[in-house]
């Protein structure tokens, strides 16, 4: 059996408070993997596929992505991601958005996200739909990505 590298989990989402619920309740089911957040796509990407510490160089990674974001659409970031030379495409993409348009919904896994979430509008749901989603990243298995060297 190979060691098991930690999966870090990248957020994009812009809303702050958003962001802090999530986080906290990932944190709630268990999930103690490294969360980088980023508030706007053109800073994610960057660090997607640019960064040392970015998994298109550094590894195993799980995004968690908000699709209304201040710069551009999170489908620009999930067409990008999934279009990557190398293992980034490969990274597993969750949705995790508030909207809940069936066309947006199809659009999304036709670019390669692996699960769309709709946000509650309710805090006490959004907040147990997040903790059934720390409970799901509990289980999932990502694919190895090899460091380029």
């Amino acid at each position: 059996m190979t060691d098991h590298k930690s999966v870090s989990i990248v957020m994009i989402e812009d809303d702050e408070g958003h962001a802090r619920l999530i986080e906290k309740n990932i944190r709630r089911a268990g999930i103690l993997n490294a969360i980088t957040h980023f508030t706007d796509g053109t800073t994610a990407l960057d660090y997607l596929f640019n960064s040392e510490d970015g998994p298109q160089r550094n590894g195993p990674a799980l995004v968690l992505l908000d699709l209304n974001l201040p710069d551009m659409s999170g489908t620009d970031i999930l067409a990008k991601i999934k279009a990557a030379d190398g293992p980034l495409r490969r990274t597993p993409v969750v949705v995790l958005t508030t909207t809940d348009d069936k066309v947006e919904i199809q659009r999304c896994y036709d670019l390669g996200c692996n699960v769309y979430i709709t946000k509650p509008v309710n805090y006490e749901s959004f907040a147990t739909a997040i903790r059934q989603l720390g409970l799901f990243l509990s289980v999932i298995q990502v694919p190895d990505i090899e460091p380029k060297g």
